[in-house]
């Protein structure tokens, strides 16, 4: 990917806002944004829009996260949701066994995140 298809922000509404406007002057005709989370994504769409730009119209966005709002933005945002409880489960079982083997070699455990499908995005010609 070209560095110029990439924008570093702060991870709020604010910053997804600003890294929308100053990818749009970087990588003019972009058709998809993929956000770091789903605040950042709303805060892009909010900028799309300010230049009279679509979603999924024009420019399709995912996000990350699957945060409550995700579903209530408009268009309901396409995120990646990540699986909280089974990443804090096995969190501390791997704490537990740990604790009870300290000498044991460690792992590593990878739990596959899920794309959550709405409105934010579309096919392209």
């Amino acid at each position: 990917m070209p560095a110029s298809s990439v924008v570093d922000s702060d991870y709020h509404f604010a910053g997804g806002r600003l890294a929308m406007e100053q990818l749009m002057a970087q990588a003019p005709g972009i058709t998809a944004v993929f956000a770091c989370n789903d605040l950042m994504a709303m805060g892009a769409v909010t900028a799309l829009r300010s230049r009279g730009l679509r979603v999924p119209d024009d420019i399709s966005m995912v996000g990350f996260d699957d945060i409550p709002y995700a579903v209530t933005t408009w268009p309901p945002l396409t995120t990646i949701a990540q699986p909280v409880e089974k990443i804090g489960t096995r969190a501390v079982s791997l704490l537990l066994e740990r604790l009870g083997e300290p000498e044991a070699p460690s792992r590593r455990e990878v739990l596959a995140p899920m794309l959550v499908e709405r409105e934010s995005c579309a096919a392209r010609e």
